[in-house]
């Protein structure tokens, strides 16, 4: 019996290096590498306009009259060149918007060419601003998808059936190595969601939109069929592979934090989310998958906080014509899952994922590295009591 399962295992490895791992657009299968790492690179709230023409926001006097979209462009190839990350996530108000520029696509490629330059699978989603031109929000991603390396999708398989809100709703699937048994497993799920943009409420100091229920019910189904895809036959595992979720606006529960102590970086202006909670964070919990939900939209913030066993992090504003805070770098987050190993030396599920950020500053910065999530870390018992103290009636 062994040496059929054995022949199984090896013809699996021989199909998945006779499959051309890249195609026309260069896009290919996402999976860790052979050190069982996978690395994220986060870029948010690049806010680009006409490139050099384009003139920053809160930089110093001495620094205005040189500054321009091209020190967007440099800190992200610069952070490229360092961190060699296996995929960009562009995670909204990639152009400014504003009815600043005529030529949205003209913008859109000057803004994710560093990606394309590098060859390096990416994504995006999109931001509030990003629309805000001559192209919607569904005319923008579907001139994203055709770019070269990208794994964007407008909506996933089947939206035409059951239709969801919003463009810009997909899931990756990160696999196993080559030489793992896990080689045809997602081990890591990674959601990418449209937060929207605007939507007219009165009486409320901020109308921004909201996931709406189709999504939430959409990232539902999606993950209880990767939970059983991960659990089945072949090499069945007996939990669940962790997932992230990356959408622009963040979520109400952002703003339960606001002391230091409760974060990791910084909240230097209030949490503008939607007036509306529809939930999502509440299904998150329920599945229990997800261990981190990454947003931007709120430039000069930068925390990781922890509710309920799922980190909220900010990333921080990447770019240059963006608002910022003078002195205050511009900044990236980078997120890494690790493999762990098998009894018998072969690469596993994963084991932990730790983030940091890195900064365009002169030092090219790395700061506040932090486990985010551990396979052999549980959380607090917060609901434990014990039964001798409980009065009885």
């Amino acid at each position: 019996m062994w040496k059929i399962l054995a022949l199984f295992y090896v013809s699996l490895i021989c199909l998945g290096l006779s499959v051309s791992p890249v195609d026309a657009y260069g896009r290919r299968q996402l999976r860790f590498n052979s050190n069982g790492r996978f690395k994220i690179l986060q870029v948010s709230d690049m806010h680009y306009g006409f490139g050099k023409e384009t003139q920053c926001s809160n930089v110093t006097p001495e620094e205005l009259p040189y500054c321009s979209d091209l020190n967007t462009t440099s800190f992200i190839q610069r952070t490229i060149a360092s961190e060699k990350p296996d995929l960009i996530v562009f995670s909204g108000d990639n152009v400014n918007g504003m009815c600043e520029s005529g030529d949205a696509a003209k913008t859109m490629n000057m803004a994710f060419a560093p990606a394309i330059e590098a060859k390096i699978p990416w994504v995006a989603i999109l931001g509030n601003h990003d629309q805000e031109s001559d192209m919607t929000r569904e005319t923008m991603m579907k001139h994203i998808v055709k770019m070269p390396y990208t794994l964007s999708e407008v909506n996933p398989f089947g939206s035409g059936i059951f239709p969801i809100d919003g463009f810009g709703n997909y899931n990756l699937q990160i696999e196993g190595p080559f030489g793992s048994p896990l080689f045809f497993k997602s081990l890591l799920n990674v959601y990418m969601l449209d937060g929207g943009d605007y939507v007219k409420l009165d009486g409320f100091a901020f109308n921004y939109d909201w996931v709406k229920s189709s999504q939430v019910n959409w990232y539902e189904h999606a993950s209880k069929w990767l939970e059983m895809e991960y659990k089945r036959w072949p090499f069945p595992q007996n939990s669940t592979a962790p997932g992230l979720v990356y959408v622009h606006i963040p979520v109400p529960e952002f703003k339960q934090f606001s002391e230091p102590r409760q974060m990791t970086g910084v909240r230097q202006e209030q949490t503008c989310s939607a007036p509306i909670n529809s939930g999502l964070f509440t299904k998150l919990v329920e599945r229990g998958e997800v261990k981190g939900v990454f947003s931007g939209h709120d430039h000069v913030n930068d925390f990781c906080a922890t509710l309920n066993g799922v980190n909220l992090c900010y990333a921080g504003g990447s770019g240059y014509h963006g608002y910022g805070k003078t002195g205050w770098a511009r900044r990236v987050r980078v997120v890494e899952a690790q493999l762990e190993k098998t009894k018998y030396g072969r690469w596993g599920a994963v084991d932990k994922i730790t983030t940091w950020k890195r900064l365009d500053d002169k030092n090219h910065s790395l700061i506040d590295t932090q486990l985010l999530w551990s396979k052999n870390t549980t959380l607090d018992a917060n609901y434990r009591f014990k039964c001798n103290k409980i009065k009885q009636h």
